[in-house]
């Protein structure tokens, strides 16, 4: 039974989450009193405890954190401040011409703003709230329509700069250094956030590709939607005027981690302030608006801390009560070694999608499973964006995919709820292929970091 206790304290958390208790408390609290039964049966040395405070110190002043709120603030400004409205309009007076070509503008800017945001609840109940009456005015088919917004709004799980990668990365990172450790290697490199980036860069855009192909498939085939007839009238200087800032701010911020010349957190932080700017150039920059993307920062930024300070708590408990060599002897008693232990975690990974949130997720699966792996010879940079990618399909899968229900939320009631769970079908099969393609082929994921690193 003592054996059990890892398990066991894993299930009681996943069973809390599931009935709605505050994540960050229910990982801390049922991680404390699982110790407290650890040290009445000795399973547990309460000596660990003493490294909590040193732990939580570390996690504090952790300077690949600092991005996190940096990135909410760029994005929420964004979307607080319409420049994200008025570049969906106009992306879709430049695409209108095209078949599907409003379906792609909304494929093109979700993937803009989710890769801003970062955050999938965010970004599908702003595209949903903007576009989607307009692609049902349009005649797109409901089923179209709600697909390519949810589809659209899990792209900030892997498109940089993704606040999933930021955590990813330094999870992984640290995982990887400990593995390396036990391994008796002292010197080894770090996995670093800009290697994910990186390493997101061509599954990310092929993804965005792979979905532009199946809306023009789509228009030339049973969708006939109409053209945006403003398109017609609207001057290419002003459409490239409304354009370009917005994607220059990405591009800056890409550019300066991939060039070098400024660390993730340093370009969070000319993120930030290119979009306070871009605000400000379009007259958006008011005070109501400034103080709620102050809140918005602050609130999104606490819940991350939060639950990361209850997740350190959960991962030394677990680790004291021997969770690691539990679940280091189950894969190794797994047939097939590490093909079917990557396929168990990531099967793991995609069902817990369904109950918990990708930040829950980073910081109490993946540290588990990570080190494991990485003792068994999985690539750290490959893992982490098929975890990304694994993460985004979980949530679009009905019946409990996060999106579906943001959707639902901000969906007219002449939309069926089946409609939305057959629109996303598609696009599931999409990233489906895609974590085959990257699993066929894992230098679609390693071959970019390495050159960038040789650079």
């Amino acid at each position: 039974m003592i054996e059990l206790l890892p398990l066991l304290l894993f299930l009681a958390i996943c069973l809390l989450l599931m009935l709605g208790y505050p994540v960050a408390f229910t990982l801390a609290g049922t991680a404390l009193a699982f110790a407290g039964i650890g040290i009445l049966t000795g399973a547990f040395d309460p000596n660990l405890l003493h490294a909590m405070p040193d732990r939580l110190y570390g996690t504090m002043t952790n300077v690949t954190l600092i991005a996190v709120p940096l990135f909410v603030f760029m994005g929420v400004m964004l979307e607080r401040s319409r420049l994200a409205e008025d570049l969906l309009t106009n992306m879709a007076r430049a695409c209108g011409r095209l078949p599907g070509g409003l379906g792609i503008s909304v494929v093109l800017v979700g993937a803009m703003l989710a890769a801003s945001t970062g955050i999938v609840g965010a970004t599908v109940v702003t595209m949903g709230l903007m576009s989607l009456p307009t692609l049902l005015k349009r005649g797109y088919s409901p089923e179209l329509a709600t697909g390519t917004i949810c589809a659209t709004g899990t792209l900030g799980q892997i498109i940089p700069p993704s606040i999933a990668l930021v955590l990813l990365g330094d999870i992984l990172g640290s995982a990887w250094q400990q593995s390396q450790l036990a391994a008796g290697i002292y010197n080894a490199e770090a996995v670093s956030v800009g290697d994910l980036f990186v390493g997101a860069l061509i599954p990310g855009l092929l993804l965005v590709a792979l979905y532009v192909v199946y809306l023009l498939f789509r228009a030339w085939g049973t969708e006939r939607p109409a053209a945006v007839a403003e398109s017609a009238d609207a001057p290419p200087a002003g459409l490239m005027a409304s354009l370009l800032p917005p994607i220059a701010l990405i591009v800056l911020v890409l550019g300066s981690i991939l060039s070098g010349a400024a660390t993730p957190t340093e370009a969070a932080g000319v993120g930030a302030l290119g979009a306070t700017l871009l605000a400000a150039f379009k007259k958006q920059l008011h005070p109501a608006v400034l103080r709620d993307v102050a809140h918005a920062t602050a609130r999104i930024t606490a819940m991350v801390f939060g639950i990361l300070i209850g997740a350190s708590l959960f991962s030394l408990v677990f680790r004291g009560l021997g969770g690691e060599t539990l679940v280091h002897e189950l894969f190794q008693q797994l047939p097939g070694g590490v093909i079917t232990a990557t396929l168990v975690v990531m099967l793991l990974i995609f069902l817990l999608g369904f109950i918990l949130d990708f930040i829950e997720i980073t910081f109490v699966v993946v540290p588990i499973v990570a080190p494991v792996l990485f003792a068994m010879g999985v690539d750290p940079l490959w893992l982490g964006i098929m975890i990304a990618i694994n993460l985004q399909t979980s949530f679009l899968t009905p019946p409990f995919g996060f999106a579906l229900f943001y959707l639902r939320g901000v969906a007219p009631d002449t939309v069926a709820t089946g409609q939305i769970y057959r629109g996303v079908v598609p696009f599931i099969v999409i990233q489906l292929l895609l974590l085959l393609l990257l699993a066929l082929w894992p230098e679609l994921v390693t071959w970019l970091p390495a050159q960038w690193r040789a650079g």
